[in-house]
């Protein structure tokens, strides 16, 4: 590449991430805003949470009658960046954004990375009208979309910029697609928390102990617990889905269904704990011991109201779970409770998404870099043993290697092809 490439190039994407950061970042602002308004006002009205199989058919009908395929979520973006056919529909980020709000609002379980990533995804795809770019650029587009929807969300760019490629490229990142991933993850960040003065939770891991053997060795039954967890989730996740899908022919009836179960639960319960994003029990499970189901009550009821056609995120409920099941294993591992935690947290996420570096950078963003050396073995062993799952079924994992407890061996989710390969 010539010194002309390089100025084009540059210059090229130094214009796209800004534009693309903006517009991410100012989406995720007014979507947490939205979030918080909502979160706060079922909280203090618990008697809406009632109304959930009306919100459930609100959502199942726009979608049936306006989303087209908007409703792949997610799995639209990673479809379109192997495959390239059509514009990510803009109608994207109003449904989308309406969806998350109503199912916090009247008591969904479900998290807030979805909507981002969807919002920034979508709304970077526009520029392909305006800009004439070639499937190699529009995928680095879409990239930078995920970046900094992800980014400006958890107020995490190095981790956003990360999870972008990992997720979208699986061990086939692009040297030209990294600097519009890192410059739209900051640029979204900054407009988000410091444009609209939009917060973050924080969270404290205050003890991390030496690295020694002993203390090293403790990470490998944690992590093999946070992957084997990861994995149920992404399975439960699929199995409610297709339960719906399979047993209710008329889409906007499965969120009212869905809905009509979801409140009967919390009515039963008498608790709230469980529903929504659960970022007081997360903090929580940084404190202090906490019931050991938590983690188990959350993915249920998580993958449940996600199946029904409620829309939302997977990766706050992941948080939730990792850091209680990391909780509930600081009876059995002498490892800190908070750092427990925080491997969990993480550990989890990279199980559930096959994302184990941007999930350890995540990790030393939001919990120190001292805790860095645990974090990256626990995402890694957890990465290793979730196997070839993912809550995003349209993630290529091919050349995934896993690892699986009952065989003790390294294996390759990819079949050879040829003698060669062979």
């Amino acid at each position: 590449m010539n010194s002309t490439s390089i100025f084009r190039y540059v210059l090229l994407w130094i214009v796209l991430s800004l534009v693309i950061g903006l517009l991410s970042g100012a989406a995720s602002a007014i979507f947490l805003i939205a979030l918080n308004w909502a979160t706060n006002y079922r909280e203090s009205h618990i008697w809406i949470i009632a109304f959930l199989p009306i919100a459930g058919f609100v959502i199942g009908w726009s979608y049936y009658r306006f989303g087209e395929n908007s409703v792949k979520g997610n799995n639209l973006l990673l479809d379109e960046l192997y495959k390239t056919e059509k514009p990510i529909p803009l109608r994207m980020t109003p449904l989308v954004l309406l969806g998350t709000v109503l199912t916090h609002l009247f008591g969904g379980s479900a998290g807030r990375e979805g909507t981002a990533v969807q919002m920034g995804g979508s709304l970077a795809d526009q520029l392909t009208k305006y800009f004439k770019v070639d499937p190699a650029d529009r995928r680095i587009i879409l990239i930078a979309g995920v970046s900094g929807g992800f980014a400006s969300v958890f107020g995490t760019p190095l981790a956003g910029a990360i999870f972008a490629l990992e997720w979208m490229l699986h061990r086939k990142i692009r040297w030209k697609s990294v600097f519009p991933a890192f410059l739209t993850a900051f640029v979204a960040n900054w407009v988000c928390a410091s444009l609209f003065g939009v917060g973050h939770t924080h969270y404290l891991v205050d003890l991390v102990p030496p690295h020694t053997l002993i203390n090293l060795l403790w990470i490998i039954p944690a992590g093999i617990a946070f992957g084997l967890s990861g994995r149920l989730f992404a399975q439960s996740n699929h199995f409610f889905s297709h339960l719906f899908s399979n047993y209710i022919s008329y889409p906007p009836l499965r969120p009212v269904i869905g809905g009509l179960v979801i409140a009967g639960i919390v009515y039963i319960s008498d608790s709230t704990t469980y529903i929504g994003l659960g970022i007081p029990r997360i903090v929580e499970a940084f404190e202090t011991p906490l019931p050991w189901y938590d983690w188990l009550v959350k993915t249920g009821l998580t993958s449940f109201t996600l199946g029904a056609g409620f829309k939302g995120g997977e990766v706050t409920p992941l948080f939730f779970t990792g850091a209680t099941l990391g909780n509930a294993l600081s009876s059995w591992i002498p490892l800190p409770l908070a750092l427990l935690a925080g491997m969990g947290f993480v550990g989890v996420f990279s199980g559930a998404t096959n994302t184990p570096l941007a999930c350890t950078v995540m990790g030393m963003e939001l919990f120190g870099y001292e805790s860095g050396i645990f974090l990256g073995i626990a995402c890694l062993i957890a990465y290793l043993f979730s196997g070839k799952s993912s809550i995003y079924s349209s993630q290529n994992l091919d050349k995934k290697f896993h690892l699986y407890p009952a065989e003790g061996i390294f294996k390759t989710s990819e079949k050879p092809t040829s003698k060669k390969d062979r």
